[in-house]
């Protein structure tokens, strides 16, 4: 007889019993209806006395408020915006201007975080204890109170238009913002986006073949100069035969203020420091954990071969770190981006201020509002996650992992 002939049969209801409720059987299945059923009941008593408040107040529910008129202006807009347009063209201004120093404070964030990690590593007694004291010191202070000292103690103390610091006599930095050159448009703008993309993409074309070169036939090239004759050479090239791609409006003082140019708002400039110099301190400490999480015999493997310390930790040691950097890493980047809410204390036009601000106290729509405003930031996580789960599957698979 075979040893299926010799098991009991399958208690087929026992194993449903078990799928369903656990191992407390019935009684799990039970106690997870009456869970669900709380809920159920909890989110429609919610719902009826939102309903009922809204009722009595007069105020009527839906997202139709979006098409009215918003009635006031914004300091600074990424799109043309006026008082005349409607609210939903404030949410677009709103989340454009929190997406602007989310990605420029990610950018300047990961730069200088991994800048004061390493120097935090470096053999340099100075240089250590000075990234080290910069990471005590500012990741130890609230952030709104970094954002206040910059704008109040920095900014705000500059000198009036009248009186600009002045660059060049082209850029001029005063308490009401840093006034720069304005681009604008030449015809030869789209043939030198062409010279320059073909270019990038040559360069990086150049990058991958250079590496399989060194890992697999174990010879380095030098592609630099090439790279540089690429990203040079194809844009001149452009700019010779089709003309400049941009002329600049250079700002000019008339009066008791500028003309001309584009003006960067203190407010940004403010928040944007603050921003930068608060998430840089936890990525610094991210990635020297990172770091040290390599075995030091990569490191001494890759000096005795001859390579120098910068292209050991480039090639060999940071690779292999990238896999204990990301996860943290990932969310840093979410705290920067929901951290810019605190834009609202100095009165950058995010999405906080401009909508589930001025346009909540104007409608009075707060649940709607609330609602999109929560979805807005959600979806903004999601997306930065997804990326960054995309580029640490990807590392996996060239590292082997």
């Amino acid at each position: 007889m075979s040893i299926e002939a010799r098991l009991p049969p399958p208690q087929y209801g026992l194993r449903l019993k078990r799928m369903l409720g656990g191992k407390a059987g019935w009684n799990g299945i039970i106690l997870q209806i009456l869970f669900v059923a709380v809920l159920v009941w909890v989110g429609y008593e919610i719902v009826a006395n939102a309903r009922s408040n809204l009722a009595a107040q007069r105020i009527t529910s839906g997202f139709g408020f979006l098409n009215n008129t918003a009635g006031f202006d914004v300091n600074q807009t990424l799109i043309s915006y006026s008082g005349s347009d409607t609210y939903s063209r404030v949410l677009i201004v709103g989340v454009l201007n929190t997406l602007l120093v989310s990605v420029i404070g990610i950018v300047l964030a990961t730069i200088l975080g991994f800048l004061v990690a390493l120097g935090r590593l470096s053999p340099n007694a100075l240089l250590s204890r000075v990234s080290g004291a910069y990471v005590e010191l500012i990741r130890n202070l609230p952030l709104l109170f970094q954002i206040l000292f910059w704008y109040l103690a920095v900014l705000a103390a500059l000198p009036g238009p009248r009186q600009s610091i002045s660059l060049f006599s082209t850029f001029f930095l005063n308490n009401r913002g840093f006034i720069v050159p304005r681009p604008v448009e030449e015809p030869g703008l789209m043939p030198f986006l062409i010279a320059l993309g073909v270019a990038i993409v040559g360069s990086i074309g150049l990058h991958y073949y250079a590496r399989h070169e060194l890992f697999v036939r174990g010879h380095a090239m030098r592609i630099w100069p090439y790279v540089v004759g690429l990203l040079v050479g194809l844009p001149v090239v452009a700019i010779v035969v089709f003309g400049a791609p941009i002329a600049f409006e250079v700002p000019a003082l008339k009066g008791f203020n500028f003309a001309g140019g584009s003006r960067i708002i203190p407010e940004l400039v403010a928040l944007t420091l603050a921003l930068t110099m608060y998430t840089a301190s936890f990525i610094a400490e991210v990635v020297r954990a990172g770091i040290l999480s390599v075995h030091k015999g990569q490191m001494e493997a890759g000096l005795s071969l001859g390579l120098s310390r910068g292209t050991v930790l480039r090639l060999i040691v940071v690779p292999q770190a990238l896999r204990v950097i990301l996860p943290p890493l990932t969310n840093q980047y979410l705290n920067l981006t929901k951290n810019s809410s605190l834009a609202v204390a100095i009165g950058y036009p995010d999405l906080v201020s401009v909508f589930a601000g001025t346009t909540m106290s104007q409608t009075g729509q707060a649940i709607e509002i609330i609602g999109i405003t929560m979805g807005v930031y959600l979806a903004l996580s999601l997306i930065t996650s997804a990326m960054m789960s995309f580029y640490s599957w990807r590392l996996g698979k060239r590292l082997g992992a």
